[in-house]
């Protein structure tokens, strides 16, 4: 069964500026994808220091999950750029590309996009908060600095909003044609 981002009958139109922030997303991701290594470093070193070596460490165990939720918001946007995250397969292949594309446009315009700047909001002063008050972990032996992970919340967010835009673009150049319809000289498989 092939997916919308391999059959070229179910793909929406690229347009300038939604190559353009798709291209930058994927860079993005694919630089930030390397923080899964340093992810699954720091979570064996948790497990062998703990159960090999018979001692456990707060701050590492801490760094683990830290790292892991930091990965995991600040990657989400390359899966949507790339068209990887999760949908309802079953009945969306059944759709339309026109039909999928208005689905897109309104679920992006009307709700994405709205709850994704009252998140953005909120999440930007939360991670201030936490800078002003020198927030660090309850723990005795936790770690300091708790604003590092709190600001890769709207970090992640804005880079999720930014591959939303493209994906409006696209729908909106497929419905409307504008922006104009681009045909990139070199490859938009991001993957």
């Amino acid at each position: 069964m092939s997916t919308p981002s391999q059959d070229p009958s179910k793909t929406l139109p690229t347009n300038a500026l939604s190559f353009r922030l798709d291209s930058m997303i994927a860079f993005s991701g694919k630089l930030l994808s390397w923080l899964w290594v340093v992810t699954i470093a720091v979570v064996l070193t948790n497990v062998f220091s703990r159960f090999i070596l018979g001692r456990g460490s707060i701050a590492l165990e801490e760094l683990s999950w830290h790292f892991f939720g930091a990965t995991m918001i600040m990657t989400l946007a390359y899966a949507i750029v790339t068209d990887d995250h999760v949908r309802v397969d079953v009945l969306r292949e059944r759709f339309s590309l026109r039909l999928m594309a208005w689905i897109e446009l309104l679920g992006i315009a009307l709700l994405m996009l709205p709850l994704l700047y009252f998140i953005i909001d909120q999440l930007i002063e939360y991670a201030y908060r936490s800078f002003e008050q020198g927030e660090s972990s309850q723990a005795p032996s936790g770690l300091p600095y708790r604003f590092i992970l709190k600001s890769t919340l709207p970090i992640g967010m804005i880079l999720i909003a930014v591959a939303m835009v493209s994906r409006l673009l696209r729908c909106t150049t497929y419905l409307f044609k504008f922006p104009r319809e681009v045909r990139p000289t070199h490859p938009t498989d991001f993957r």
